[in-house]
């Protein structure tokens, strides 16, 4: 008889956090036995210097529940997330920071939201922060930012403490420095019960943030591509033809008129200059050429989407009825 289904998985992504990692597993457990829960604790060491691993490995001796996977160096958070996505079983999935400052205390609530209210992803708000200034103050313009770009009513895109189903962390894919942007990549892929929970805030017990200033910048570019991405990225020639067409219109607009005002001064005996001297027309030539570069590049990237789809096939299922078979197939 197989063995019945985990209901959460608890998915950390840490670097160098050996000190704060026994309290933490010992937290973990203690919620999890009070609540009766059958779990496994995911451990995602991205390439620590520290004796995270030795830990990790001690505590996997100690639990059968605690598994782990390290990478040969430090990837970044993404990476680690990515690849958890993809290994962790339960049907509920945590995701929270090693540092201590997420409280495994929020873990049921969490997943009575999932289960109960039927959200799709539950991400927390760190209503209260015990972090300096320097580093609240760029994540509310930040989120403030993300939340105009993107439409997704969050407050807190960046905390770490997270629940999602099991089937939106199978059918997402997050690079670069998008783990911030988990709710909006879910979004757009169609998991559009987002929902929200007041989480505590600690103040970190151990070490120091490994993070810099740096990751904002980054996070915004980040931000802007997936937007891009979201929206033409299975289009590329409504961005990049039109902005082609409009070009070459432009440029050709500018060549007629500079040819027909060096006609009407010929005919009106007004003196005049080659149409080459003047620099609007190679201001122009130049727009044509970008333009129809531009429209050319959409046409390229439209084959390329297309062969794509053809192979891959991409598209992510909610329900599907089989009439023939007799049955109705839930996807979720």
């Amino acid at each position: 008889m197989p063995d019945a289904p985990l209901q959460l998985s608890v998915l950390i992504p840490l670097y160098n956090e050996d000190e704060s990692l026994p309290e933490l597993h010992d937290w973990i457990v203690r919620v999890m036995e009070e609540n009766g829960f059958s779990y496994e604790i995911l451990f995602m060491d991205d390439g620590s210097k520290d004796r995270s691993w030795a830990v990790i490995r001690e505590l996997g001796r100690r639990n059968p529940h605690v598994r782990g996977i390290r990478f040969t160096r430090n990837y970044g958070k993404t990476a680690a997330l990515q690849t958890g996505f993809q290994t962790v079983r339960g049907e509920v999935v945590i995701t929270m920071d090693a540092d201590l400052q997420d409280s495994p205390d929020e873990i049921p609530e969490l997943y009575r939201m999932i289960t109960e209210e039927n959200y799709d992803l539950v991400s927390g708000w760190k209503q209260k922060r015990y972090d300096p200034i320097s580093k609240t103050l760029p994540t509310k313009l930040f989120n403030a930012a993300t939340r105009g770009i993107s439409e997704v009513q969050l407050h807190d895109f960046n905390c770490g403490l997270k629940a999602y189903r099991q089937d939106v962390v199978k059918n997402i894919t997050i690079y670069g420095e998008m783990h911030r942007y988990i709710p909006v990549i879910a979004k757009w892929n169609g998991y559009s019960r987002i929902g929200e929970k007041v989480v505590q805030h600690q103040a970190r017990k151990y070490g120091t943030t490994k993070f810099g200033l740096e990751r904002f910048m980054y996070g915004f570019l980040d931000l802007l591509s997936i937007a891009f991405v979201n929206k033409f990225g299975r289009r590329p020639m409504h961005f990049f033809g039109s902005l082609g067409t409009l070009m070459f219109f432009f440029g050709s607009l500018l060549t007629v008129w500079l040819i027909g005002l060096k006609v009407y001064n010929i005919y009106t005996h007004q003196p005049y200059r080659n149409v080459t001297d003047d620099p609007l027309f190679f201001i122009a030539l130049t727009v044509i050429i970008v333009g129809s570069q531009l429209f050319l590049g959409g046409f390229l990237g439209e084959l390329l989407v297309k062969q794509s789809i053809h192979q891959t096939g991409d598209y992510l299922i909610a329900d599907e009825v089989d009439h023939q078979a007799g049955m109705l197939v839930k996807k979720d």
